[in-house]
Parts: C-alpha cells; structure tokens; sequence
C-alpha cells in the first residue's frame, strides 16, 4: 500500500525527514525479525530497547549511534559446532537499525541474561523549551526621559 503524502508536504517546511521515515516504514514488514526486540517508554524522556540476544557476548556486538540511526551489529566468530538434532537457537550475524528522533541520545547499553539493554533519553536544548514571554508596558513621555547630567571636571 502506498500514500501520496504531496498535500500533506505542500504546506509544510522541513518534514522531508518524515516521507523517509513514512517509505522505510512500510518495507518493514520486508525485513527479517531477527533477533527479536522491545522497545519501552520508561517516562516521558527516557526509552530503552531490548533485544533478546542468546548466545552472542558483548564481544560479538557492535552498537553505534551515528546522526539519528542507532545501528546494533551481531557478529559471531565462530559457528558452535554440533550434532544437532533440532537448532532453534539462532545463531547468526545480523545488522538491526532504529532511527531516532531529534535530540534523543544513547546513554548506554548493558548485557544481562542474553539481552542487551540500550539505554535511550531525549534531551530537548534550552533554546527548543517552552519559555513564557513577559508583556511589558511602555509608558515613557518626552517629561519621563531620564535626564542625562553632565559632570564637569575641576583643572587644577
């Protein structure tokens, strides 16, 4: 299914990031799910994304945050060898991307049990926060004007 978002992005500046996002979104369902992941809102700034990871070591990933695509990497080195009458476990290298919105940082990540925790904050700068604006009054006449008084100096 495709949307035509032109009227959408006739009357908008600066969105041509979310037509990106819109297209990636719907090839989605193209890709593997592997490994499976959550993704959990711990309040309103804070994010952490969870993947189940069996079998691979902190040694065999590589995460990297570059602009707003955090990039999770699995590598293994070596394939465990095995009579194996059913493998269900996967054990395969795997690339896994999340795009993240502006201003949203990785704080860290951790590895527990077979799942790698990243640690996700939104971090909006001063300059993008709600500031209330003070209404002032202006009630200065020609009489109000501060009168500028000349100091004469004394030569000795």
């Amino acid at each position: 299914m495709n949307f035509d978002l032109t009227p959408l992005f006739r009357t908008s500046i600066g969105f041509d990031r979310m037509a990106q996002l819109l297209d990636q979104a719907n090839r989605i369902d193209q890709t593997p799910s592997y490994p499976p992941y959550n993704i959990e809102s711990l309040d309103e700034n804070n994010y952490r994304i969870t993947l189940a990871l069996a079998g691979f070591s902190d040694q065999d990933l590589e995460i990297t945050s570059e602009q707003n695509t955090l990039t999770v990497k699995g590598k293994k080195e070596t394939e465990v060898q095995g009579n194996y009458i059913h493998r269900g476990i996967a054990n395969r290298s795997f690339e896994r991307r999340f795009q993240l919105a502006d201003h949203v940082n990785v704080k860290g990540a951790t590895m527990n049990n077979g799942l790698l925790h990243i640690e996700l904050e939104r971090e909006i700068p001063e300059a993008m926060k709600p500031r209330t604006i003070a209404i002032g009054t202006e009630q200065k006449t020609l009489e109000q004007k501060p009168e500028v008084v000349e100091k004469k100096q004394d030569v000795a």
